[in-house]
C-alpha cells in the first residue's frame, strides 16, 4: 500500500509543514481518511481521483473538506465499507446529537456511552 500523497489532492489546503485545517472537524475528516486508507480500505490514488471528480462536479460552492466528506461517503459506499443506508442514518445520528448537545460540550451519539 502506498503512502498518502497530498500532491495528488486537488485543491489540497496546506503549507510545506502540512495540511492546514480551518476546524478541528476537517483534521478528524482528513485523519480518518488516512486511517481508513492505512487499514487498506481504498488506494490513495483511488481516493485522490474521487476527491477530483467531486470538485469537479460541485456547484453549490460548499467547502473544501465538506467536499472532502462526499467523497469519502462515495468511497466507502463504492467499496462496500458501508451501505448507503448506513452512511445516512449515521449521518442522521450526528445531526440529531448536534442538535440537541449544548455548545461546548462534546457531542455524544444516543447509545454510544460516550463513544463516537
Amino acid at each position: 500500500m502506498s503512502a498518502p500523497n497530498l500532491k495528488e489532492l486537488p485543491g489540497f489546503p496546506g503549507n510545506e509543514e502540512g495540511p492546514v485545517f480551518s476546524e478541528p472537524w476537517e483534521a478528524q475528516a482528513f485523519a480518518l481518511t488516512v486511517a481508513m486508507h492505512e487499514k487498506g480500505l481504498f488506494e490513495w490514488a483511488d481516493w485522490a481521483q474521487t476527491l477530483g471528480a467531486v470538485i469537479a462536479a460541485d456547484k453549490s460552492g460548499r467547502s473544501y473538506y465538506e467536499l472532502w466528506l462526499e467523497a469519502l461517503e462515495t468511497l466507502i459506499t463504492e467499496n462496500s465499507v458501508l451501505g448507503t443506508e448506513e452512511v445516512s442514518a449515521r449521518k442522521t445520528a450526528w445531526r440529531e446529537a448536534v442538535q440537541r448537545t449544548p455548545h461546548g460540550q462534546p457531542i455524544v451519539l444516543a447509545g454510544s456511552s460516550g463513544q463516537q
